[in-house]
């Protein structure tokens, strides 16, 4: 982790080791390939459209909102975290992954069957995201990918424990993370979307595209 975007603002600061296999590809996707992805996921949200997840037991809403597509799409609701093939409100399969993240799939992660879910989160300027883990797939042995279109986020990376160090990252648009390896469980979150960061999207709008194998 040697981009210069890192910043070690409190918790972050000083002694902090990214864990294994995390990675940050600064502006993999250049302006016109983010636009061009950009309108494969338009197709995508037109096909399954967004909708507002909560959370299990409570009922509390996200602050973002998702959608999904590929074989199998993820969701939360008051029964739980879980993995299906339909959207929870159209009841529609998910849409085909486009050729695009196959492709970027394909680069980072060779060896690794194809992944079977992209989630798709949409952050508005007051949107956040816990820290967390993605383990809700059965296969751990393949990353979980993700690219940023839209508004700068401050993202956070911790250890694969709650209460390890922390760090916060910028993210800008066309910028791919790789969490692979130890990494697979690092916590991570959005702590915040930076004001007046996005020209792809409008009104500070983040999209973030998470690819994953969720079957072993």
């Amino acid at each position: 982790m040697n981009d210069t975007r890192a910043a070690g603002n409190g918790e972050g600061a000083g002694g902090f080791v990214a864990p294994e296999g995390f990675r940050l590809l600064p502006g993999h996707f250049d302006r016109s390939a983010q636009q061009a992805l950009l309108d494969e996921i338009r197709a995508v949200v037109v096909e399954a459209p967004l909708f507002t997840p909560v959370m299990p037991g409570t009922a509390r809403p996200f602050s973002v909102r998702m959608t999904n597509c590929g074989p199998l799409g993820w969701v939360s609701d008051v029964s739980g975290y879980r993995y299906q093939p339909a959207h929870p409100v159209t009841g529609r399969p998910w849409p085909a992954l486009p050729d695009t993240l196959l492709a970027l799939w394909r680069a980072l992660a060779p060896g690794a069957r194809d992944p079977q879910a992209c989630l798709v989160n949409f952050y508005g300027p007051e949107a956040r995201m816990g820290l967390h883990q993605d383990r809700d797939e059965a296969d751990f042995s393949a990353p979980v990918i993700s690219i940023s279109l839209g508004a700068t986020a401050m993202f956070r990376l911790g250890g694969t424990t709650r209460k390890a160090r922390t760090r916060s990252l910028r993210l800008a648009s066309g910028d791919v993370v790789v969490l692979g390896g130890a990494a697979r469980l690092a916590y991570h979150g959005i702590d915040r979307i930076l004001a007046g960061s996005s020209t792809l999207l409008r009104d500070d709008g983040r999209l973030n595209l998470t690819l994953r194998r969720v079957t072993d």
